[in-house]
């Protein structure tokens, strides 16, 4: 035999002795977890962008990156011109038609009118003198007539300055009033144009700076509280039905690598991003790590359930999701329950002797 031939033999006994190999398991007992995959960040709680509700030029940023704030303190200012000069004008109106400042032609109006009553009392004890010297048959009936006519000139005179005085009265207060409240809304307009926090907490983010444009559509700046952070995580829709408050989940972060951390489900937002097509899920630290910023990346593992002492076998050996190939080359049905990322619980079809034949070996 030739050397060529016997190197060409040697190669087909090696080549027909790996295909003959085959990678064979028996189940194994022990537990096993079912959890769901989610991806996420970190967040501050009550954490939110803040937006102006004007548009104006940025005139001062009062605080920096970091700095902590109370409720209600300005975090920048902007600048314009227009509304300044209507909050003035506003405020003058309001000034000029206050009622104290109209006092006088309220006096004057009820000067009027007290007069035109003291007319019309004293032209209706001259009537009624006139009215006895008749009986009396003493005077002219002309004089009668006379005094009748001046009183009733006088009560007419007297009921028109009544309702001046009525009416001035009540326009001034109008007056007054409607500019108290126009000068309010220009004060609320005035304020919009500086932008305050919602919250006691931290400003993790400014996001203009002075000079620049800003619009109802910009957001100006990320601010949150200061100490208490929370998981947002994003959840495939196949999974969502699965996930309910008060799951234990395991987080790992790229900043603390050599450890992993517990959360629990705190809530789950009943809407689903319809760009993404995920939900997303919140949940809070059981012990959180000593140090947190927003927007850390970190992946979880949502647990669903836990069983110990059952038989399980490593997913890669099912033929199918309900089939495994003994080593006899017999395709058997099995009954699986919980998985993982690794393995499978086999709960019926499979005995602990049996032994599987990886597909594909």
């Amino acid at each position: 035999m030739s050397s060529l031939s016997w190197l060409c033999g040697c190669v087909l006994l090696i080549v027909a002795g790996c295909g003959s190999r085959k990678e064979t398991i028996k189940p194994t007992v022990g537990s096993i977890t079912e959890s769901v995959y989610a991806s996420g960040i970190v967040k501050s709680r009550s954490q939110y962008q803040a937006y102006a509700t004007v548009t104006g030029i940025v005139e001062h940023v009062a605080v920096r990156d970091g700095d902590l704030v109370k409720r209600g303190q300005p975090i920048l200012r902007l600048r314009n011109i227009a509304a300044k000069l209507t909050a003035d004008n506003a405020r003058l109106s309001a000034e000029y038609a206050e009622l104290k400042r109209n006092l006088d032609k309220l006096n004057e109006a009820r000067l009027g009118r007290d007069f035109a009553r003291s007319k019309l009392i004293n032209d209706s004890l001259l009537m009624e003198r006139q009215r006895n010297l008749i009986n009396q048959n003493v005077g002219s009936r002309v004089e009668w007539e006379q005094r009748q006519l001046a009183y009733q000139n006088s009560r007419t005179a007297y009921e028109s300055a009544e309702i001046r005085y009525r009416e001035l009265s009540r326009q001034l207060d109008l007056t007054a009033r409607q500019a108290k409240v126009n000068f309010e809304i220009s004060e609320q307009q005035a304020q919009d144009f500086t932008i305050t926090s919602k919250v006691d907490g931290r400003v993790y983010a400014i996001l203009r700076e002075v000079g620049e444009l800003v619009t109802p559509q910009t957001p100006v700046a990320v601010i949150g509280e200061a100490d208490h952070f929370l998981l947002e995580l994003q959840i495939d829709e196949t999974d969502i039905v699965r996930i309910k408050p008060g799951q234990r989940t395991v987080v790992t972060l790229s900043s603390y690598p050599e450890r992993v951390w517990e959360a629990l489900v705190t809530h789950v937002n009943p809407i689903m991003n319809e760009r993404s097509k995920l939900f997303t899920v919140e949940a809070e630290w059981v012990e959180p790590p000593p140090s947190l910023y927003p927007n850390l990346t970190v992946e979880a593992n949502i647990v669903i359930a836990i069983r110990e002492n059952v038989m399980t076998l490593p997913r890669s050996f099912l033929e199918s999701d309900s089939t495994v190939r003994l080593d006899n080359n017999e395709l058997r049905k099995v009954k699986v329950g919980l998985r993982d990322y690794q393995r499978v619980e086999i709960l019926g079809g499979l005995a602990a002797e049996d032994v599987v034949v990886r597909p594909g070996s």
